[in-house]
């Protein structure tokens, strides 16, 4: 125990020291070697919201802004592709001046068409193409490219969080030649700006790129190249990093994961850690009986005991925090007095669990009843927590079947709401309440909301709190936001907050870790020690 303690604290101390380390000089060359444990569905960061698309293909990629790489708390916005930008004082027109020089993988010149024909097809996409992410710029008016090396933003209301959302990792920049020739070619293929250049990639295998020698951040990027690593298996993934098969996996691994490799490699291993601006959440599908019923939807919500769930749960899982729809201790999170207030927060579950069961009965549930509940088939924490919510479901008189669904088909039995309930998430990129509640606007404005309603009480709130310049107002808004999405309707379940833990190769240097496994994953900063 002595010996753990101590590899612990040193591990800790490690992570501590980061930014120490990170000025040391960066070390040209070698291959970075990580996990990925899922398959990217398909290619277009603007249709997807995985990390198995993010973590092997941003590489290939440059967006106008991002959030500074050496930023732990991922919210400090830097340049890429735009070099500079300027605000209205009106805060309704966003003016970025673009870099000159930036070619493609084609060797073709990037310039502000391809910037505007990239935000078209995120915020503005034809019938048929899939955009993710166009819920959250409900507030934009028109895109305007005046001359080859400035794009404009014009909005129809000024928007606290627009800026954060020109720095999204996933508004990767497309060619606006080939977005003219096939609106869906990035599905299925790679050209982008990035730091890498394309090699490869075997499905179920890996993916790997090579140094772009065109770069036009000169110097960058230190390594000569990545292989990304398919592998679903946990266990596999540790044993890959314990190893030295792979030097990182960057989602993230369990409490017991970090211990076991902290005891098998010692001062091999450097352990990061931070809170997690994610969760699973429950998808209802409104659309399927008894499910359109509030009554039972209620009941599903009510019969969840979240804080034995979080004591339990938090040694093995990567989940902690009893939350709401911020992340628990931020600015605009709801106090935990206030938040016992709403549906299956109350500390009293025996009191719960008898409202759930009144309600089933009320809405003709007969005892016993049974559905099945689709899982994500990504081990941790899916897994852990779909056999919690299983068994607490139990505890109502229902009767639950899992159905873990491979990554790439979780996905299309969403988006054709080919289920009754199902595990799907929310994980944003950076904590802010725009980029956290517009997945649940109504499904016509967000293509993400998977429980498949129309609110237009929530479509309007959400657009007040997002035009709120006054803090308390606009927490205001978020708190009615809230209760409407989780108690009076509750249209989606909220789980358990994630907790994120990097344990990696200590050569691995110049990454940071942040609230979000979406960030820093261009791995242009990314360098590897002798």
């Amino acid at each position: 125990m002595l010996r753990r303690s101590l590899l612990l604290a040193t591990a800790v101390l490690i992570a501590s020291a980061l930014p120490v380390v990170a000025q040391e000089k960066p070390r040209h060359g070698g291959e970075l070697v990580f996990v990925v444990p899922s398959s990217p569905p398909s290619y277009d960061a603007h249709r997807e919201e995985t990390f198995g698309t993010i973590h092997p293909i941003a590489p290939h990629y440059n967006t106008l802004l991002r959030t500074d790489p050496t930023d732990r708390t991922g919210t400090k916005v830097v340049a890429d592709l735009a070099e500079s930008w300027t605000i209205s004082k009106d805060g309704r027109t966003y003016t970025l001046k673009l870099r000159h020089g930036v070619k493609f993988h084609d060797g073709s010149e990037f310039t502000s068409k391809d910037a505007k024909a990239s935000y078209d097809k995120i915020i503005f996409p034809p019938a048929g193409v899939a955009s993710n992410r166009k819920g959250e710029y409900v507030d934009v008016e028109a895109i305007q490219a005046p001359d080859p090396y400035t794009i404009v933003f014009r909005l129809k209301f000024p928007s606290a969080s627009f800026l954060n959302s020109l720095a999204s990792p996933w508004n990767w920049i497309y060619k606006a030649d080939i977005l003219a020739k096939d609106m869906r070619w990035y599905e299925q293929n790679v050209m982008g700006t990035g730091p890498f250049t394309f090699v490869e990639h075997v499905k179920g295998s890996h993916w790997v790129g090579k140094k772009n020698p065109n770069y036009w951040d000169k110097g960058k990027p230190y390594l000569d190249g990545y292989r990304a690593i398919f592998m679903t298996d946990s266990a596999a993934q540790v044993a890959a990093v314990r190893g030295e098969r792979a030097m990182i996996q960057f989602r993230g691994f369990s409490p017991v994961e970090r211990d076991t490799l902290v005891n098998a490699l010692g001062p091999k291993i450097t352990v990061q850690e931070s809170p997690w601006n994610c969760l699973i959440l429950v998808a209802m599908n409104h659309e399927k009986k008894p499910f359109d019923d509030r009554r039972v939807r209620k009941a599903l919500t009510l019969a969840l005991d979240r804080y034995q769930g979080s004591t339990a749960l938090s040694k093995i899982a990567i989940v902690k925090e009893v939350g709401g729809v911020q992340v628990p201790g931020t600015k605009f999170a709801t106090p935990p007095a206030e938040l016992e207030k709403l549906a299956g927060y109350s500390r009293d579950i025996t009191r719960s669990r008898a409202e759930a069961r009144r309600l089933l009965k009320e809405a003709g549930v007969p005892e016993g009843f049974s559905f099945v509940y689709k899982n994500r088939g990504i081990p941790m924490p899916y897994e852990p927590v779909g056999v919690w919510l299983i068994d607490q479901w139990r505890q109502i008189g229902l009767n639950v079947r899992q159905e873990v669904i491979e990554a790439a088909k979780y996905y299309s039995e969403l988006r054709g709401g080919n289920f009754d309930v199902a595990a799907d998430f929310q994980c944003g990129y950076t904590v802010d309440p725009d980029l956290d509640l517009y997945k649940f606007e109504s499904k016509d404005v967000s293509p993400s909301n998977y429980s498949r309603y129309v609110d237009r009480t929530l479509d309007e709130l959400y657009e007040k709190q997002g035009r709120a310049t006054d803090p308390e107002e606009r927490k205001k808004y978020i708190r009615e936001f809230e209760r409407r999405l989780l108690d009076e309707e509750v249209h989606y379940i909220y789980t358990l907050q994630w907790h994120r833990i990097v344990p990696h190769s200590s050569k691995v240097k110049g990454w940071t870790i942040t609230p979000s496994h979406y960030l820093n994953q261009q791995l242009d900063t990314v360098w590897l020690a002798e």
